[in-house]
């Protein structure tokens, strides 16, 4: 990516997961093997329609799966992560991780290029976060 380390490469966002809602699908179903669709209803505070859209998007590009089925006489459908939305939800992850590491290495680099000169003197360009303790 533009701006790494030389010889760094940085591992990409996925653009089918990055949308908040598949993500947010994703996340909720890489806790379990299968859940209902009401149940990825609810826990991701979405509708019907966009669940069934975000399904449709994230079964078309083979991280999900889905299986329709009866309980009883009622048809229910079961939603699950495929094993490559597992490796894409985990590539995915580690790119988020490896941004957060890039600012906070910049924020503790002794380097020069982390500063801006200012009227008052040399203030770093990314300040360190406090820990979330």
């Amino acid at each position: 990516m533009k701006g790494d380390p030389p010889g760094r490469e940085r591992a990409a966002l996925d653009e089918t997961i990055h949308h908040p809602t598949r993500l947010a699908v994703v996340a909720f179903l890489s806790a379990c093997d299968e859940a209902e669709f009401a149940t990825v209803r609810d826990g991701c505070q979405v509708s019907d329609s966009v669940l069934s859209k975000t399904a449709s998007a994230l079964e078309a590009a083979g991280y999900l799966d889905v299986r329709k089925g009866h309980v009883g006489k009622r048809p229910r459908t079961w939603l699950s992560l495929t094993p490559a939305g597992r490796q894409a939800l985990a590539r995915h992850i580690t790119a988020l991780q490896d941004i957060v590491a890039t600012a906070r290495s910049a924020a503790t680099g002794a380097a020069a290029p982390g500063y801006a000169e200012h009227a008052g003197g040399a203030e770093p360009a990314v300040r360190a976060a406090p820990s979330p303790e």
